[in-house]
């Protein structure tokens, strides 16, 4: 790659990355102060959180639908219409997301008992987890700005306002779950109303942002045509299905977990954390391709958009690579910071090995599914996703924990074997390149 490619990559990609480093940093802590009230608060928040990544996931993949036609749009030089698609976004994201949380929320007591055994996290996780629901709407908002901004280049602005919300979080996460500044001390279900305030504050950031800047481009200033908008549902809805049968998913997983013991759910809720501490920046690298994938497809260009899938994957692999490296030599040093019960503790490092080695795999599959939808072949993301983790990890899962009895390290190999398996059709699916010749 020359240098000026890999400048743009960075120059794109990097703010990305920030973003997802500070929500991988504002999960952390949050994950340290709940530690603090023991296992039981750890494993009614992992299973919240997880309940609540299924409620907003379908939501979320308008953001999919958003980033690429605005590449698209981009690509094309036609700027007067770039942030058009984004008003969809923001109008199908409010219009799904303020029913849907008004029914969970009615729904959760009865429904959150049947994800765990445990009366006492039933009792924190439900409250934890309807106050979570507060902000699903302001979570699918965010989502459609992401995909905007990401898809016109300026991701800086996707970074500043994390920024802003991840700092409010922490803040709020100190006053409500211990009870400081005069407010009575919530526990756990202060980190979800800490959480929830903050997307809805990160919400009027990108409003504020968007108005100042991307009035010329359309934003507020009318809805996609019919044309545009079926575009964006043939995008939105398989992207959607996909993160919500992957939420679903890892819910599905917390729940197989759960069956071996309240232990083994603490340190997989601490595991998950950490894993996307590494993980999601090649994320954000994906990201990056999504937009420079579609930008290059605007202009005409398919073999500059295939190059740019492969010059991606190699930056990635090289970063994820070496933040695996401490998952593999210190794993007791970083699990140490969150888990205080050494059995739990014990349980937790050969799994988080396992992650550390098989990470560099995560980031040829990550940056490959959201080049594929950048181009538009959000069906055989969908496809691919879906059937690597449905057909085969939770299959496994189930078999060698639950039924066989080999405890967390075979369920978390089981976990990871998935996401391998899934990186390789994805490499395949790039170099045949069938994604060239769709039209948005």
């Amino acid at each position: 790659m020359d240098t000026s490619r890999l400048r743009t990559v960075m120059a794109l990609s990097l703010p990305i990355i920030g973003g997802m480093v500070s929500q991988n940093v504002l999960n952390l802590v949050d994950t340290a102060m709940v530690g603090q009230l023991g296992d039981t608060a750890l494993a009614a928040t992992g299973m919240g959180s997880f309940a609540n990544f299924v409620s907003v996931a379908f939501i979320t993949g308008m953001g999919s639908g958003v980033q690429a036609m605005v590449a698209r749009r981009k690509g094309e030089g036609r700027d007067s219409e770039v942030a058009v698609p984004l008003n969809g976004g923001l109008l199908m994201a409010l219009g799904l997301a303020l029913p849907l949380c008004a029914l969970l929320y009615l729904l959760a007591p009865t429904l959150f008992p049947l994800l765990v055994d445990d009366p006492a996290v039933q009792a924190v996780g439900t409250d934890y987890y309807r106050l979570r629901l507060i902000g699903v709407a302001a979570v699918g908002m965010n989502f459609a700005f992401r995909g905007y901004w990401n898809g016109v280049g300026l991701s800086k602005m996707y970074l500043g306002t994390l920024i802003v919300m991840h700092t409010v979080n922490i803040f709020l996460n100190w006053v409500l779950i211990f009870g400081k500044l005069g407010m009575p001390a919530m526990g756990a279900p202060g980190a979800g109303l800490a959480t929830s305030i903050s997307v809805w504050a990160g919400s009027a950031v990108y409003v504020f942002l968007c108005w100042r800047h991307a009035r010329p481009q359309g934003f507020l200033r009318g809805l996609p045509d019919r044309g545009t908008l079926l575009t964006m549902l043939r995008l939105a809805v398989p992207a959607g299905i996909q993160q919500e049968l992957f939420a679903a998913g890892y819910l599905s997983f917390f729940w197989i977990v759960g069956q071996v013991g309240t232990r083994e759910l603490a340190a997989a809720n601490v595991l998950l954390t950490l894993t996307l501490v590494a993980v999601l920046p090649g994320l954000g690298f994906g990201l990056g391709a999504a937009s420079l994938v579609g930008q290059a497809l605007g202009r005409g260009d398919p073999e500059d958009a295939r190059r740019w899938g492969w010059e991606v994957v190699r930056i990635a692999a090289g970063v994820m690579g070496l933040l695996g490296l401490p998952m593999l030599f210190a794993p007791d040093a970083i699990l140490g910071v969150f888990l205080e019960d050494p059995d739990t503790l014990a349980l937790a490092v050969p799994a988080l090995q396992i992650v550390g080695g098989a990470i560099v795999f995560d980031a040829v599959g990550m940056v490959l599914l959201n080049a594929l939808l950048g181009a538009g072949a959000a069906r055989q993301v969908m496809a691919v996703a879906v059937g690597a983790q449905w057909l085969v990890g939770l299959p496994l899962a189930w078999l060698v924990g639950p039924v066989l009895g080999w405890g967390l390290t075979a369920i978390w190999a089981s976990q990871v074997g998935w996401r391998v398996l899934q990186a390789g059709v994805f490499a395949l699916l790039w170099q045949r390149g069938d994604w060239q010749r769709i039209r948005l």
